[in-house]
């Protein structure tokens, strides 16, 4: 098995991006083929009704609209799947070099497959994903996690993903835009700006803490060392007190009735400052399933910042989480970073918040501080500040409501159920060093 380094890798990936032909261009919706505004159904849908959908969603608090905007509907469930191995005792997982229209930078490092359910039934016409048969069969192989886990819940419609890792002992061909890599390697590659996708900080970020140790040596025994979960029945009192009582209403609505939005054939653009808009565009990429095609992505207004406080109390390591509903949370409501404060944000800032700014602007305690992708199959360019930082628990006297101190082993038991942990919040969570 060929052995790595990480400039080694580097450098593939510098010459796939140098060798391969990707052209990517706004158009309008009238331009495509395949996709059309529905008027029956109020939305923009593919003609075989496979992929996705983009609906107007409405939300309204005691019968008047508060927000409306367009979303991504996609009911379906898609892998998101690493295959990992032993190579001289030390776990090594295969990744991919792969392209999704919306990169800003063409290629990332992926799991070893990426696949919506449309892309593995084939409806899109095209080749079935390679790898795809270890992931139907894992029941044969050591399934180190399989959950099914939400995605961005301001762009997404109660959207998820399987995230799976599956550990094999036998030879497996590695196709020439997959390579072999370290943990240590992809957390070090984490590092670079727009490098790791999205989909795999999601996937790293369910490694049970019962695999951790097995898996790699833990050097931060403040992370793990002790037994945790005391702060979560005050977690879930607030959260299911927010699912009992909050009357708020979310309707899906035709795209036409969304009011405070432009529809035009070239974009759907908010008519005051939002944080997206909806673009279309005509994508060709080499080596792709299908090599040319159409589709709106979402394109972000600008870098949103999400970050994550941490301090040490009691030699264990905690986190400062927020439980925060989304438009297109799957159940109302989930934990999510300390920030997680979009391009357009029109709140006050709370004491969290003001902390935040003021030690970020200062360089105080920040310990990653990296722009990330967020999921270029349907977003246009978007990437994101995530920053992890280090303070003293004694700097917030007292936590705005809905806020909790809670150690790693409490997030990580809660990664491992369904729909808890938002995507913002596993991906700073994947980045952390063990």
């Amino acid at each position: 098995m060929p052995v790595y380094t990480t400039s080694e890798l580097l450098e593939w990936v510098r010459e796939l991006n140098q060798s391969i032909h990707v052209s990517i261009h706004k158009n309008n919706l009238s331009d495509s083929d395949f996709w059309f505004y529905d008027e029956a159904g109020g939305e923009i849908r593919s003609r075989n009704g496979s992929f996705f959908t983009i609906k107007g969603l409405q939300k309204a608090d005691n019968g008047q609209v508060v927000l409306e905007q367009p979303i991504i509907i996609q009911d379906e469930i898609g892998y998101l799947g690493i295959i990992c191995r032993r190579f001289d005792g030390e776990m090594h997982y295969l990744m991919q070099a792969k392209i999704e229209p919306g990169n800003i930078n063409k290629i990332q490092i992926s799991p070893t497959i990426q696949a919506t359910k449309s892309n593995f039934t084939q409806k899109h016409g095209g080749k079935r994903p390679a790898y795809l048969d270890y992931f139907i069969n894992a029941s044969k192989y050591r399934i180190i996690v399989d959950q099914i886990q939400s995605e961005q819940s301001s762009r997404f419609y109660k959207k998820r993903n399987r995230n799976i890792i599956i550990e094999v002992d036998e030879d497996i061909e590695v196709l020439p835009n997959h390579r072999w890599m370290t943990l240590a390697q992809i957390k070090e590659l984490m590092r670079y700006d727009n490098l790791i996708n999205m989909d795999t900080r999601t996937v790293l970020s369910c490694i049970p803490c019962s695999a951790m140790q097995d898996m790699g040596n833990i050097a931060d025994k403040t992370l793990i060392g002790q037994e945790g979960c005391t702060s979560l029945p005050g977690i879930y009192q607030y959260i299911n007190n927010y699912k009992m009582f909050d009357e708020s209403e979310y309707k899906l609505v035709p795209i036409s009735e969304l009011k405070s939005w432009n529809i035009k054939d070239n974009e759907i653009v908010c008519k005051t400052p939002y944080s997206f808009k909806v673009v279309f565009c005509d994508i060709e990429i080499e080596g792709r399933e299908v090599r040319r095609w159409t589709q709106p992505l979402f394109e972000a207004a600008g870098i949103a910042t999400f970050g994550l406080m941490t301090c040490t109390d009691n030699g264990v390591k905690k986190f400062l989480v927020q439980a925060k509903p989304e438009v297109g949370c799957f159940d109302k409501i989930e934990l999510a970073p300390s920030v997680q404060r979009e391009y357009m944000h029109n709140e006050e800032y709370n004491d969290v918040d003001k902390l935040f700014n003021e030690r970020l602007k200062n360089k105080q305690g920040v310990i990653f501080d990296t722009l990330l992708s967020e999921e270029g199959g349907r977003f246009y360019h978007e990437q994101n500040r995530n920053v992890i930082m280090e303070i003293d628990k004694d700097e917030l006297k007292e936590l705005p409501n809905g806020y909790f101190w809670t150690d790693y082993r409490t997030l990580n038991m809660l990664v491992q159920v369904n729909n808890c942990l938002n995507i913002q919040l596993r991906n700073l969570l994947s980045v952390l060093e063990w």
